[in-house]
């Protein structure tokens, strides 16, 4: 145990940790060859071409210090705010973490929120500036800003290059030097914390987990302490860039379980594994619950996929524990799922998972925020959807998530940044000069406000200048409104939204602008409504295709005209009372963008 390392790399959103991680293992010749490509542990052909990690990725290497052979355990994670919950739970299975700083950009957001959840769990943080191999580099300067962040000596901090490979040995010693070996007693009862799983089709779930105390051997009878279940440990093993399996996987190491199990329920991250016959006296604390930020109804656009959705999301949320689903049915879309995300990219990246790896055609509906809504006799009702808000003369009130943002950004865009942030009902609570003209500005903020565009809106203001960070803050008590979109009378429960008061008349407005563009024209007259209650806010209407049926009337008297032209009218108002209008997929996408 003396001789194994367990650490994560942690920083912000393309900072260089991937490619620091490529470096790592190409110095300790884990990789080699035809292996080695850049982003080894970015598996996934959706990272690869977005260019950010979007799962956790654990590996083992072996690097020789002073004739002594070294086990080292790494857990490359994600940078983006959306996936901070697997980042949580790389740090709890490490005992030391790289936190590495773009020598071009300085300290961001995200750098400063995943440093505090290191610091929470007691790891030993080691500073390393990246890029220092740029033009643009100013490593002076980001020295300074790590120094006043950490309280570290200069000397502490290792300048690296990813790209270069400079750097990287004095990193791989201070890995062993600084950070600590696990503790952890080998004899004691198996306890095992699963941290990951991923669904392999001919092998069932594979568990990943990191051993805090005992050792479990290939045969094992295991059982899950939260679900109570029993299993055989088939095969046991390490994590190298493949599965090596192993006859024997011991304390302080993080390796793999195969044991046959088929159904998803029966694997929850965060639980612990122990022995039948000598079990462990209790469970490792796990990690707290994750809360999804942003809800969205998925539907199948076939509705005999139904049963298939719920296969492959629960196949998905194995591999992506933060993703959460309940059953729901829509009167436009069916039936279908809603789902939880951390948010707008997480739920962008679920999509386009379920239609890569699972060939699942999905729409997504508008996503909102769930609110908490206290009737007059003082009980709450969680509603995450539009369609189960009660009736508006039973709501006492109706109180929305507000979250505390960090911004991050040079002195120069401070307007801009907060006239976005005010325009989107946010308070300032503080500003913090950083170091020169770099400045932290905290807001209190609606959730809702931002789920939708402003990530998108504060990186065009600052030219991208500006990093960003949140956590939930608390609920408070909000003048929120139901805007139903009608079709020909005909509410849409699919495109319903809850919207603050002040902005419900202009968005309303500007969704039925957004929808008579997409809407295709039909034999008749289509009328896009915006109502809140039974108060109609805004229309637009959808003009009827025509046929000219005058057209092979050349002379003769008018009323053989008329005639033609009563029977075409007749027509088109039977069409309207049967006809219905199909709303197309970019409707629903359409809204999510209406600026």
């Amino acid at each position: 145990m003396k001789k194994i390392r367990n650490f994560c790399i942690i920083a912000h959103i393309d900072h260089g940790k991937s490619t620091l991680a490529d470096r790592l293992l190409e110095f300790t010749e884990t990789v080699e060859g035809d292996d080695l490509q850049s982003q080894v542990l970015d598996s996934m052909d959706l990272e690869r071409e977005r260019g950010i990690t979007i799962k956790s990725h654990a590996v083992q290497m072996e690097y020789e210090l002073d004739g002594e052979t070294y086990t080292l355990n790494l857990i490359d994670t994600p940078g983006h705010v959306d996936f901070s919950y697997e980042v949580s739970r790389s740090i709890a299975a490490c005992e030391g973490a790289l936190l590495v700083v773009d020598a071009a950009q300085g300290i961001q957001a995200q750098t400063i929120s995943n440093l505090y959840m290191a610091i929470e769990n007691d790891l030993e943080i080691i500073p390393v500036l990246n890029k220092v191999d740029l033009d643009s580099a100013m490593p002076e300067e980001v020295e300074d800003q790590i120094i006043e962040l950490l309280g570290v000596e200069r000397k502490e901090i290792i300048r690296a290059s990813g790209k270069t490979g400079y750097g990287i040995e004095n990193i791989l010693q201070a890995i062993i030097e600084r950070i600590p070996a696990p503790k952890g007693d080998p004899d004691a009862p198996l306890q095992a914390l699963i941290f990951d799983s991923v669904f392999n089709s001919f092998r069932g779930i594979i568990a990943y987990f990191k051993i805090e105390n005992g050792s479990i051997r290939k045969g094992d009878l295991v059982k899950f302490i939260n679900t109570g279940k029993e299993y055989n440990a088939d095969e046991v093993g390490i994590l190298k860039l493949d599965m090596v399996p192993r006859e024997e996987v011991t304390c302080g190491d993080v390796g793999y379980i195969i044991s046959g199990i088929k159904t998803s329920k029966e694997v929850k991250v965060g639980d612990t594994i122990t022995h039948v016959k000598r079990p462990a006296k209790e469970a490792i604390a796990g990690f707290e619950e994750v809360k999804p930020m942003v809800f969205a109804g998925v539907y199948p656009i076939e509705s005999e996929d139904f049963e298939n959705l719920r296969a492959s999301l629960e196949k998905l949320q194995l591999n992506d524990a933060s993703l959460t689903f309940q059953p729901e049915s829509s009167i436009a879309l069916g039936f279908g799922f809603r789902c939880g995300f951390l948010g707008l990219l997480h739920m962008e990246i679920v999509q386009e998972r379920l239609e890569r790896e699972f060939d699942m055609d999905v729409i997504t509906t508008v996503p909102n925020v769930s609110y908490h809504v206290f009737d007059k006799k003082g009980k709450m009702k969680v509603v995450d959807n539009p369609g189960g808000l009660p009736d508006i003369t039973l709501i006492e009130r109706i109180e929305e998530p507000y979250i505390r943002a960090s911004i991050i950004t040079r002195t120069a865009y401070i307007g801009p940044i907060m006239t976005l942030c005010l325009g989107k009902r946010g308070e300032l609570i503080r500003q913090d000069y950083i170091s020169g003209d770099r400045i932290e500005i905290t807001f209190d903020m609606p959730l809702g406000e931002i789920v939708i565009d402003f990530y998108d809106k504060l990186k065009s203001v600052s030219r991208g200048y500006a990093s960003f960070d949140y956590h939930m803050h608390d609920y408070r008590p909000s003048r929120l409104v139901k805007l139903d979109i009608l079709l020909n009378g005909e509410p849409v429960d699919a495109l319903s939204t809850l919207t603050h008061a002040d902005n419900a008349q202009s968005f309303g407005r500007r969704m039925c602008e957004k929808l008579k563009e997409l809407i295709p024209r039909q034999q008749f007259d289509i009328a896009i409504q915006a109502a809140i209650g039974a108060k109609i806010i805004a229309r637009e209407t959808v003009k009827a295709l025509r046929k000219d049926v005058t057209a092979k009337c050349y002379g003769g008297d008018i009323s053989r005209k008329r005639k033609l032209l009563e029977k075409q009218k007749e027509g088109k108002k039977r069409m309207k009372q049967v006809g219905n209008v199909e709303v197309p997929q970019k409707a629903f996408l359409a809204v999510l963008k209406l600026d």
